[in-house]
């Protein structure tokens, strides 16, 4: 089974509107809500692809009750943590007249200690975990040192450790050696005080992050693709040219992507490609709507995948797909 574990999920209100004007009233055209949170998002995408996942985390009020009967109608598994305080609801203004995307993220509710125990012992009495995902943003006054302690309880319990996350929770987080990391540059130059002006810098820094113990660090960089660094394996793979329309979510699916393939018994260069995939199928959704089954298996064969080192022009890259 994978599991995944959302501390902070969110309520994300989507609204559509012709023009945002200030100091004026603005007419919603359109709105949507969807069951939010970083790994959510990544339950989400492995049940689109067919893939039995739980969901764990908190959630509590009348916007934990909407996010967990949203979960329910897409049939996501869950086994959430009941808190008193009411979980956060993200806004994510669409202006359909400049095509601009507006996110105003909130902070989310304070987590009791207890609670917090309750999710520990949770955590450690799962049933044959093959995956943990770890991701997100942390609760109010919760410590990054808790990301350390699942990835912990998760490698103990003979699973694969995956973590997305930034700042001091990624710095923390990877003291404890995940098997997988996902930043994109901006969070990986964060995480290894360096700026990243290139290729080469970015490949250097995915090094160094992997010396420290990291199996596999994957860097997404957009519409360049992704690039996965390991061991013994160095390959970058990227999306055709599509018609973006959202990117909230994208590395969320993008994650899910790889897992899945990994969990299905794909070589990392194939679950790299199936990561690619789900990522760009999500930009063709609008809103915060994540990428459809259809799309991802449309999109497989058209991610161009080689071994870095390799010349990465087009032919090389159409030769090397997988």
């Amino acid at each position: 089974m994978i599991y995944t574990i959302t501390l902070n999920p969110a309520l994300d209100r989507t609204l559509w509107v012709k023009h945002v004007h200030a100091d004026d009233s603005n007419r919603i055209e359109r709105e949507e809500r969807y069951a939010g949170g970083k790994s959510i998002d990544v339950s989400k995408v492995l049940t689109t692809l067919g893939t039995n996942s739980r969901a764990l985390g908190f959630v509590g009020g009348f916007t934990g009750a909407e996010l967990e009967g949203l979960l329910l109608k897409e049939g996501v598994q869950f086994d959430f943590i009941k808190i008193t305080g009411e979980i956060r609801t993200n806004i994510v203004i669409n202006d359909i007249g400049d095509g601009t995307q507006t996110v105003f993220s909130a902070h989310g509710p304070e987590i009791p200690a207890n609670k917090l125990e309750d999710m520990i012992h949770t955590i450690e009495k799962i049933e044959r975990p093959e995956f943990i995902v770890i991701s997100g943003s942390l609760p109010t006054g919760v410590h990054p040192e808790i990301y350390r302690r699942i990835i912990e309880i998760a490698k103990n319990r003979g699973a694969r450790a995956v973590l997305d996350t930034d700042g001091d929770a990624l710095k923390i987080g990877i003291q404890a050696f995940p098997d997988i990391i996902k930043p994109n540059i901006y969070e990986l130059g964060r995480l290894t005080d360096r700026e990243l002006k290139n290729m080469d810098d970015i490949i250097s820094a995915a090094r160094s992050v992997k010396e420290k113990g990291v199996k596999i660090v994957l860097v997404s960089m957009g519409a360049k693709g992704i690039l996965l660094v390991s061991e013994n394996e160095r390959h970058i793979a990227v999306p055709p040219k599509v018609d973006v329309k959202n990117t909230i979510g994208a590395g969320d699916a993008s994650v899910a992507g790889f897992v899945y393939g990994l969990s299905g018994g794909k070589s990392l260069k194939e679950s790299l490609v199936y990561a690619v995939a789900a990522g760009t199928a999500t930009t063709l959704m609008p809103g915060t709507a994540l990428c459809q089954k259809e799309d991802f298996l449309r999109l497989v064969p058209q991610i161009k995948c080689c071994e870095f080192g390799e010349k990465l022009d087009e032919e090389k890259l159409a030769a090397e797909s997988v």
